[in-house]
């Protein structure tokens, strides 16, 4: 980190996406509707992709508690009862999809995310469970994950999720220090997750990932090198590791948080490269900007296979494919197109009630629009692209047709943040702390746009 100087992080510390798309969310059109989406759905049908295996994304808004540092789409509720009716609707969501596309299509992966999942019950979650397998083949071979609060299950719960067919969990822990969690308004004790986990193992799951945020209010180095140790001991199988992105104009529950509790932007890029040296001496390997995995786990087996895929979820063993996304603000991928459903549930309800698909906003995607997603998701996923693979995949001259991108790339290879050589770009080392800052050269939309602050900062 000696190389990184302040110069360097003030210059690069700006605004910019995380793309697990592109182009990214902000782009979406209104214009864009279930029609166009219901044309990409029986496209796939009769395409060859209706042979590939798909992607599942159910998004469970509901919560029992805010925790403010959040920007997902949640509604904070005690009554459980709403999600007997969420889950009437998702039914009704996904037989409008299947009059579309058909009925046993072949599933690879599952994501249940949120919100909260964990909210629902074990029987709503069986329901949910029972409703999916009636409608898709999955995978005996496939991944299926669930995202969990641990102050919502116990050892009883986690046999239950394992019996219903999950084989991989996320639990949300941002951070192992009290005060830090006091100010964010989510209080769990080391010792309760250190027991799930354990209880997890005993179980059989086959990944377990814990989610970390720094930036958080009220952390330091000194309170995140304490986190870092916990970890270090939990010694889960993959570790996110996020930036806490600030926004509260855009994020109401941001605005409880202070500005006068939040580290400065140097601690930020210090506890960054303290964990980087902390899970190194564990023996993880760095996927890639914010994922980390032991060495055995499918994701870093991935990364050194050169298999690495990146969608809405982040990082994936899967291959790149159409990805199929129910529930209230879920944002979908079909084809050479982009969805994105109604982020209300009352605008979600109406429009099922209608007998439509939710669909409020959507991207067909360009030539262009694909070709830059190719390279932006090489140098996100491998940390290079080559030259001949876009030549010959997208018959351009990569020189000529990116000759602007690859001359604003010259001040980063002075940095020694990229190298640019005869045969192609490669990210160094160093440039990994800034891998966002080299995939945004690509971004068309963003460097015509004036107003990048509706992203996260880049540290």
């Amino acid at each position: 980190m000696t190389a990184v100087t302040p110069e360097l992080l003030r210059r690069y510390d700006v605004p910019g996406p995380r793309y697990t798309s592109y182009p990214t969310a902000d782009r979406f059109v209104e214009a864009f509707g279930d029609s166009d989406y219901i044309l990409a759905l029986k496209q796939r049908k009769i395409s060859a992709a209706a042979k590939s295996p798909m992607s599942l994304y159910v998004h469970i808004p509901f919560c029992n508690s805010l925790c403010y540092y959040c920007a997902c789409n949640k509604i904070i509720t005690k009554h459980h009862e709403r999600a007997v009716t969420y889950l009437q609707y998702l039914e009704r969501e996904l037989d409008l999809h299947l009059a579309h596309c058909g009925r046993g299509q072949l599933v690879s992966q599952l994501h249940i995310g949120g919100g909260t999942p964990t909210f629902l019950s074990d029987e709503q979650l069986v329901q949910m469970w029972d409703m999916l397998r009636q409608r898709f083949v999955f995978d005996e071979a496939g991944e299926y994950s669930i995202e969990v609060d641990p102050r919502t299950v116990t050892r009883e719960r986690l046999a239950a999720l394992k019996a219903m067919g999950f084989n991989r969990l996320s639990f949300g822990v941002q951070d192992f220090d009290p005060d830090v969690q006091k100010a964010v308004h989510r209080e769990q004790p080391a010792e309760q997750v250190f027991d799930l986990v354990a209880a997890s193992r005993e179980l059989g799951f086959e990944s377990i990932n814990v989610d970390l945020i720094y930036g958080l209010p009220k952390q330091n180095e000194k309170s995140f090198a304490r986190t870092l140790q916990q970890v270090a001991e939990l010694r889960p199988d993959r570790i996110a590791l996020y930036a806490y992105a600030h926004l509260p104009e855009r994020f109401k529950p941001q605005r409880r948080i202070l500005q006068a509790d939040l580290p400065a932007a140097a601690d930020k890029v210090n506890m960054l490269a303290a964990a980087l040296d902390s899970f190194m001496e564990a023996g993880y390997v760095y996927v890639g900007m914010d994922h980390f995995a032991l060495p055995e786990d499918s994701l870093a087996v991935a990364k050194r296979q050169g298999r690495l895929h990146r969608n809405f979820q982040g990082y994936s063993t899967q291959p790149d494919c159409d990805l199929i996304a129910l529930g209230v603000s879920a944002i979908g991928r079909v084809g050479a197109t982009y969805s994105q459903n109604a982020k209300t549930l009352e605008e979600y309800y109406d429009l099922l009630d209608q007998g439509r698909l939710p669909i409020v906003r959507g991207l067909a995607l360009s030539r262009d629009d694909m070709l830059r997603r190719a390279v932006i998701m090489a140098i996100m996923c491998q940390g290079e692209v080559q030259y001949e693979s876009i030549n010959s995949a997208w018959l351009i001259d990569f020189r000529k047709y990116f000759a602007a991108e690859i001359e604003a790339l010259r001040t980063q290879e002075e940095e020694g943040l990229v190298e640019i050589l005869d045969d192609c770009i490669r990210v160094t080392a160093k440039g990994w702390f800034f891998v966002r800052g080299v995939a945004l050269v690509f971004d068309r939309y963003l460097q015509e746009a004036r107003d990048r602050a509706r992203f996260s900062r880049i540290i």
